[in-house]
């Protein structure tokens, strides 16, 4: 089978890239190794991960806000089997969605494990055998997987990635997380919300630590009220898996006292990598840097018709910069001149308050030297978080001091994974603080924080604070 353009991993990144080059003409193939499309994102990161938030957030306000809205209920019991059932059902109508999207797109699928013959050859091993196809282009999009400790492997019963913490059968008594990031604030916050002592070690001084460090302080704060436990600034120095408890012992970086841990469950949450197991890339002769596939600004390899897009690529391991890059490269190959800021590529936390943040941090520009303003606004002052009781979290925006352009955008509160889209959009038309200001925003929105924020920064006059 001859092909114009075959896309190895089925994920964000791979399935909009087919999709994007079949609507630019090309005859498209997809390989995938496993029996369902959309990868990690679909079927045990992203959407089933989302699945449970919201579940457990409903909980949380039949438990602790039903009766001051004046709805009153028996006690609610987290049923987790419904909920873990409720996410299959999710993933399954995502998954569906996009097998319905290929056979749309009349592209091709192949179910197995893809790997190179030559730079025009892919063997595909699956079930059935083994079959070859030759191709014009490859795109790279095998994504990523969790790392685990050097110490401690994943045992995928007690010591656990965010895999298996997707499919509990249990609310655990203590669930200790490593790793105080986006995936170890989600899950923990998960199971926090149903009953769970949820116990947070991390080696870093501050939460979520690649966003705007005032972002995880409000963070922290914030799923305190929730019995989160954190410990800050430790160095893990053992995971122990003894049959039914799971012992984690870590140290102060800075020297102290060292803690140690027992709970039932160990989440390790210390990040992801890249994922080329089995592509046969020294057939082609292309060499790993640090794990992650080598590309150029077009995101081409060193060979001359392979490209590599997402997680085995530089750059955060997003399903939305997979995605950009997917349909980036196949408008490249059509022949268009497409373009990504990498700057504005946002990042979001769905915790509740959500955390979302987009541009340079606070921290970023300090250390440049760049001389800028910030504007702050907290949802405790806006009509529509009183009218809705979420009150935590605040708006900061930082401008250019002397154009007013916006540089960066921090929230968390309530719906700020959606709000962070208009300051993208702000942002890629180089808006200054005053435009946003001087935009009329309907009242009573979430979206007035941001326009009371912009006022703050471009001349110190929020209307409502």
């Amino acid at each position: 089978m001859q092909y114009n353009v075959t896309v190895i991993g089925s994920g964000p990144g791979g399935y909009v890239a087919a999709i994007r080059c079949a609507q630019l003409g090309f005859k498209t193939a997809l390989i995938e190794k496993y029996d369902t499309l959309g990868g990690t994102c679909l079927n045990v990161g992203c959407i089933p991960s989302k699945a449970l938030l919201d579940s457990t957030e409903h909980f949380h306000n039949a438990a602790h806000n039903f009766k001051e809205h004046g709805i009153e209920i028996n006690e609610p019991k987290a049923n987790i089997g419904q909920m873990i059932k409720r996410k299959a059902g999710v993933v399954k109508a995502n998954v569906d969605g996009i097998a319905f999207l290929m056979k749309k797109n009349k592209i091709e699928v192949h179910t197995g494990v893809g790997s190179f013959v030559d730079k025009n050859t892919i063997k595909i091993t699956g079930k059935d055998g083994e079959k070859t196809i030759t191709t014009e282009k490859v795109i790279i999009a095998t994504g990523s997987k969790p790392t685990a400790l050097p110490f401690a492997a994943f045992d995928k019963k007690r010591i656990i990635s965010s895999t298996e913490a997707l499919e509990l059968k249990e609310i655990p008594k203590h669930l200790i997380v490593i790793g105080g990031g986006v995936i170890g604030m989600e899950l923990g916050s998960v199971y926090a919300r149903i009953g769970a002592k949820v116990s947070v070690v991390e080696f870093m001084d501050n939460l979520i630590p690649t966003m705007d460090l005032s972002l995880g302080k409000e963070l922290m704060k914030v799923t305190k009220k929730l019995g989160m436990e954190f410990y800050l600034g430790h160095k893990v120095t053992s995971v122990e898996n003894k049959g039914k408890e799971v012992i984690v012992k870590a140290e102060p970086k800075n020297g102290g006292a060292a803690i140690e841990l027992k709970g039932d469950y160990c989440l390790v949450s210390v990040g992801r990598r890249p994922y080329t197991d089995g592509l046969g890339l020294e057939k082609i002769g292309i060499e790993l840097d640090k794990g992650k596939i080598p590309v150029d600004d077009h995101l081409k390899t060193k060979v001359d018709n392979v490209y590599a897009i997402g997680d085995v690529v530089r750059g955060a391991m997003l399903a939305h910069k997979a995605e950009e890059e997917g349909v980036l490269v196949a408008e490249q190959l059509a022949g268009q001149k497409p373009h990504i800021n990498y700057n504005l590529i946002p990042g979001v936390v769905y915790t509740w308050p959500e955390v979302a943040s987009v541009g340079f941090t606070e921290e970023q520009l300090k250390a440049d030297g760049r001389a800028y303003k910030a504007g702050n606004f907290p949802y405790k002052a806006l009509g529509r978080a009183r009218a809705s009781m979420d009150l935590d979290g605040f708006v900061k925006i930082l401008a250019d001091k002397n154009t007013d352009e916006i540089l960066g955008v921090h929230i968390i509160g309530a719906r700020a994974a959606d709000m962070i889209a208009a300051g993208v959009t702000a942002m890629e038309f180089r808006a200054s603080a005053e435009d946003i200001a001087r935009t009329s925003h309907a009242h009573p929105t979430y979206m007035e924080a941001v326009k009371e924020a912009c006022l703050a920064a471009t001349a110190n006059r929020p209307i409502h604070m």
